[in-house]
């Protein structure tokens, strides 16, 4: 028996190995353009739990290589994206040279001459038991929040639930600005949301759990029979804003929390059991909602009990446990501003990219960009002062990292005079105004970044027409992160519409910056605290592979 490569349901083949057949059981993939079959993964027993059934090891004469996207290998358990080589490659693709160039490459590990790789599109990792999973297709990773997703992935791992027979999960932005993940979910009996986000709480991590799970009779189809995408309902959000019949009462510490509820997801009302997540929560917000429990109530939450206590009346109840609990252990230090005077630390993720930028100075993997369009006629002046502004408002922007004695340390530096470059793609050459931007752009996060030296944030201003531009800003994920882009391109919105106006910007002022939480970090995670966080991650990992 045969099974579909990439597409085989691990449900499917337990069915089939229950039946207890004669033979063998194999799954095969492989492209038409590499001889159709590439792998092959001869199946014994499988595990009960398993959402992946591995496409095997490669056929004989045929060479497989995961990459990055610098075309370099990746560790076990690292996805890339598949090349296959050897002699089953084709030649490429008649009358379509520049597909054929895109899709063949030259073969740089083989040493043969002329040997080339087919780019298969397919992401892919290996197992430690030089094994390969399909993960999903490189056009099929989105972005959510700053973290790259697999759609499939997730899907993958709600087949395993016994009641789901079938699902699928996609990207949906209902509400401009807000991306989330959304599962449709069909099944018998019908899967409850609550039950399904708790059992990917215990298999994936916080960011691949869907916001919103759509139970459904049956997923919508084209006439051809393939997945209508665009037939899926808009999630049902819950009816907060309505008073329920008979008034709820809420204790002064639930009160509180409702407040918390409230202030993160940005809603009117929320009731003593409406769930975070139904109000509109993610795994973005659920991370500010345990930094505002943290800083109100001196206690540590874990993320993944948020996923399984979600409602007011649970969120309270874990708080009240916490600070039942906690006399046996050190309270949560509150987060206050530092004194400038002396040497600040870095936060953990800070020395960690500090770190890497040491064994490889100049690389560009933390280059992250932000690129806005902007329709109408614009004042180049006050955009600069607005960026300006932005700069000036937040320290991280204009802060570089030295090492002094053995510890690396965080200058922050006074707001410079800022330049804001402009490209006018009228000017250059005939090309597609669309193409040149891209093209920019992707300079842009080619450029390395000196963490010594500085500035790590750079901006650039592209004019398409003159009332057609993109603002492209390109930043160290030293200083910043997804998360971020957002509150810089809201700020300097405001403050740009304030001084084309002719008025002075007024954006509340910030208590604290990174630098305070750095030193509240540093001054927190040490000791018996560290030890404790130290030993569940020793825990956690057992096993797992030393290199990772």
């Amino acid at each position: 028996a045969f099974f579909g490569g990439d597409r085989a349901d691990p449900r499917a083949v337990r069915n089939v190995l229950a039946a207890g057949p004669k033979g063998q059981l194999v799954n095969l993939y492989g492209p038409t353009e590499a001889t159709v079959c590439a792998t092959f993964h001869a199946v014994g027993a499988l595990a009960a739990d398993a959402t992946v059934l591995p496409i095997g090891r490669p056929v004989a004469r045929a060479r497989l290589y995961v990459l990055d996207a610098h075309g370099e290998p990746v560790a076990p358990g690292v996805p890339g994206e598949l090349f296959i080589g050897g002699e089953g490659v084709g030649r490429g693709y008649p009358g379509h040279p520049a597909t054929t160039a895109e899709r063949f490459v030259p073969d740089a590990f083989s040493g043969i001459p002329g040997a080339r790789l087919y780019r298969t599109g397919d992401r892919a990792r290996w197992r430690a038991d030089g094994t390969l999973d399909f993960v999903g297709r490189v056009d099929a990773q989105v972005k959510v929040r700053g973290f790259r997703i697999e759609p499939g992935e997730v899907e993958s791992a709600l087949h395993a639930h016994p009641s789901v027979r079938e699902a699928v999960v996609v990207v949906r932005e209902d509400v401009p600005g807000d991306k989330r993940l959304v599962a449709y979910v069909v099944g018998h009996p019908s899967p409850d949301p609550t039950t399904l986000r708790a059992f990917l709480v215990e298999r994936l991590p916080a960011h691949l759990v869907p916001s919103a799970f759509v139970p459904m009779t049956a997923l919508p189809l084209t006439p051809g029979g393939k997945l209508d995408r665009k037939a899926l309902p808009v999630p049902e959000q819950a009816e907060s804003a309505l008073v329920p019949a008979v008034p709820e009462r809420l204790t002064p510490f639930q009160q509180r929390v409702a407040g918390l509820f409230r202030d993160v997801l940005h809603v009117e009302r929320v009731g003593l059991h409406d769930d975070f997540f139904a109000l509109g929560g993610h795994s973005l917000l659920a991370t500010q909602l345990i930094s505002r429990l943290r800083a109100t109530f001196q206690v540590e939450l874990p993320l993944r009990g948020l996923f399984t206590a979600s409602t007011v009346a649970r969120v309270t109840e874990l708080v009240e446990e916490q600070l039942l609990v906690r006399s046996d252990g050190p309270r949560v230090p509150t987060l206050r501003r530092v004194s400038r005077d002396g040497d600040l630390p870095l936060s953990f993720s800070q020395q960690r990219l500090w770190v890497l930028d040491q064994l490889q100075p100049g690389a560009t993997p933390y280059v992250l960009l932000g690129a806005v369009r902007l329709e109408g006629a614009l004042d180049a002046e006050a955009l600069r002062r607005a960026l300006e502004l932005l700069v000036d408002r937040h320290e991280a922007l204009r802060t570089t990292f030295a090492l002094k004695g053995n510890e690396p340390i965080q200058r922050i530096h006074p707001t410079p005079a800022w330049t804001l470059p402009l490209t006018d793609l009228g000017t250059l050459p005939p090309e597609d105004p669309e193409a040149a931007v891209h093209r920019l752009a992707l300079e842009e996060t080619g450029r390395p970044f000196d963490l010594g030296q500085g500035p790590l944030l750079r901006s650039r201003l592209l004019r398409l027409a003159p009332e057609h531009h993109v603002l492209v800003l390109a930043m160290h994920h030293i200083v910043s992160d997804g998360w971020s882009v957002g509150v810089m391109v809201r700020e300097v919105a405001a403050a740009y519409a304030a001084f084309a106006s002719g008025t002075t910007p007024h954006l509340p002022a910030l208590p604290v910056q990174y630098a305070d939480f750095a030193s509240w970090q540093r001054g927190w995670l040490q000791g018996d605290v560290l030890a404790k966080q130290v030993a569940w991650w020793k825990e956690q990992l057992a096993g797992a592979p030393h290199v990772l």
